[in-house]
Formats: structure tokens, sequence, C-alpha cells
């Protein structure tokens, strides 16, 4: 996300310190944010909550940024906007990567059902 700082020098005067200093400011959160997930992994969740929150916000300012005409081009922004797609894929990737033990782990504390159902002695038991 280090494309921001030159994105928002090119951004007309009227946004440049409006939008463009909320822009770096989210940019800075969420780099701060994927760090401490990095690094804490005792409260590693608790991070990617907030990393996620912090993506979520950053791809709302850079949608209003297009909407209002701030970004020199389309592709400009667009290339931001798949570097904050890709930042997002990884933060779901490590909370999936959280929620599964293994190849048949338990995603939310619950056991996995079985993949049959009943056998056939259980279905004729059931059904006398």
């Amino acid at each position: 996300m280090g494309d921001i700082e030159s994105t928002v020098t090119r951004f007309p005067r009227a946004h440049r310190y409006t939008l463009g200093s909320d822009l770096r400011r989210q940019v800075m959160a969420v780099t701060r944010l994927t760090h401490k997930a990095w690094r804490d992994r005792e409260n590693r969740a608790g991070w990617l909550a907030q990393l996620d929150e912090a993506i979520d916000d950053l791809k709302l300012r850079m949608q209003l940024g297009q909407q209002v005409h701030a970004f020199a081009s389309f592709q400009q922004f667009e290339m931001l906007a798949r570097q904050a797609a890709e930042i997002g894929r990884q933060c779901g990737g490590w909370r999936k990567q959280r929620n599964v033990n293994g190849q048949n782990g338990t995603a939310s504390g619950r056991p996995q059902r079985p993949s049959i159902l009943s056998s056939q002695a259980a279905s004729a038991e059931a059904r006398s």
C-alpha cells in the first residue's frame, strides 16, 4: 500500500488535505494492525477483527475518492482497490486458518458430522 503516497500527491487540492489525509491514516492503521496480528499470536483473533474493519473502512474511503473524482484515473483507483482486496483476502485467510485445526478440524468448537448419517441396521431399527 506504499502506492497511496504517490497517488494522494496527485489528488486535486480540494481532496489532497482531507480525503488524502484520511487515506494515508487509514493505510497506516491497516499496516499497524497487520503487523500486530502477525506478531501477537495470543491475541490474533482480536487483531484480525480490527484489521478486517480497518480494511473495510479503507475500501469505503477509496470508493468515496472515486466518486468525487479525486483519483487521477480509474486505473490508479483500480490498482489501489486490487491491493486493498488482496489484503482483505489475506486477512480472511488468516481468520480461516485460526478456525480450522487440521483436515477434519473443528471450526467453531463443534465436531463435524460424520459423512454417513446412519447404517442400514439403524434405519431398520428406526422403522420398527
